[in-house]
């Protein structure tokens, strides 16, 4: 039995006392990661068992065989139809069920085949954003998320030898009550029995007996693209030091000044595109599904290298309106003529006057999740 857990925000995280990953529910683990070697490449090929396609780290892949059950737990953030690792992002992609925490996860999933044997369970939906958990006041930052945290200490108190996949999903699902818990795929592997895939049900050794957790009052409940303000905002709140306090106010309106800049923004490339005031609001308001995946990649790629690289500094996945424009570019059959103005206009002028304006402010955005940054990019 082969299992694997990849976690790179939690990776990232080496604020954290002598670089330890903390878990509220799990002991402390020792940041062993390189940030470099977190990549999606590295991701499947550990998942397909080819070593010869790992770069870096420490260069094990799972050996599994076609009797061997597979548990991947993946955390980070997210954005429709992309995953976000530490320095590059994937993109919509073994008996293998997957738990995916991350911002519109179910946006990866949802066109997921019924018929192979892959069963999948998200912290959201394709439209919406996963909510973080247990802000500790020590490290500055969010110790979990809610899904994540909701299924692992079911895990805690249940027999997983008698649990099923299926009852562990209702459990989460009724208990994270901020997003729409999801399941996809072959929902036969959920009659399988938690064992299968948590713990080693042929070991010699007993696994322990389920435990009883302290109910805990305020979750500190945060949705995810919140959590760098929020964080500001508590260091705020608990300052007594006039000079420090200042200092937190200008960060936080630096946060907010970059905030509206990326949505002005976005609202610019898109009137640009469409030329047209009511289809421009439905493409920045509208939620739809997203099918055109290579207009979609294109787009977000050349945000990302030409204007904000949200790998380098504090920036969320404006990425909605993209994908909105790409569908209707579908729908009008028009996605070639679209596809060239992207190219056109992405490399003109919004973006470098976005850049530029920047570098003007020199607006600083300061947290990143668990550690500060700064608002870094480069000119293309």
């Amino acid at each position: 039995m082969d299992h694997t857990k990849v976690s790179t925000e939690m990776i990232m995280g080496c604020k954290n006392p002598l670089c330890f990953i903390f878990s509220v529910t799990h002991v402390l683990v020792m940041c062993l990661a390189f940030l470099k070697a977190v990549t999606p490449a590295n991701f499947l090929a550990v998942l397909t068992g080819d070593a010869a396609k790992v770069t870096g780290g420490s260069g094990k892949v799972l050996k599994s065989g076609p009797n061997d059950h597979v548990f991947v737990y993946f955390t980070d953030h997210g954005a429709p139809g992309l995953l976000a690792f530490p320095s590059d992002d994937y993109y919509y992609l073994l008996l293998l069920p997957l738990l995916f925490i991350a911002c519109e996860s179910g946006s990866m999933m949802n066109h997921l085949p019924t018929d192979i044997e892959v069963y999948a369970t998200t912290a959201a939906n394709p439209h919406e954003s996963s909510y973080a958990c247990y802000y500790d006041e020590k490290r500055d930052t969010y110790l979990g998320d809610w899904y994540s945290v909701n299924w692992m200490e079911d895990s805690d108190v249940e027999d997983l030898s008698k649990e099923t996949l299926q009852k562990q999903f209702k459990i989460v699902k009724s208990h994270t009550n901020t997003s729409h818990v999801m399941q996809y795929g072959n929902k036969t592997l959920s009659h399988m029995k938690v064992v299968e895939f948590q713990g080693n049900p042929k070991a010699s050794i007993q696994p322990a007996p389920p435990v009883t957790l302290t109910p805990v009052n305020e979750p500190d409940l945060t949705p995810s693209p919140d959590v760098p303000l929020a964080i500001l905002k508590r260091k705020l709140m608990a300052s007594n030091d006039i000079v420090i306090a200042r200092k937190y106010i200008r960060e936080i309106n630096a946060h907010l000044k970059v905030r509206d800049l990326l949505r002005n923004t976005m609202e610019e490339v898109v009137n640009k595109v469409t030329r047209d005031p009511k289809k421009s609001q439905e493409i920045l308001n509208d939620k739809q599904d997203l099918t055109e995946f290579q207009c979609y990649q294109k787009a977000v790629e050349h945000y990302k290298s030409r204007c904000f690289n949200w790998h380098k500094s504090e920036v969320h996945f404006f990425h909605c309106s993209l994908f909105n424009d790409c569908t209707l570019a579908s729908l009008n059959g028009i996605n070639g003529i679209y596809s060239s103005y992207i190219n056109g206009y992405f490399e003109s002028h919004a973006f470098i006057i976005v850049i530029n304006t920047l570098l003007e402010k020199k607006i600083h955005c300061p947290n990143v999740f668990i550690f500060p940054v700064h608002f870094s990019m480069n000119m293309p």
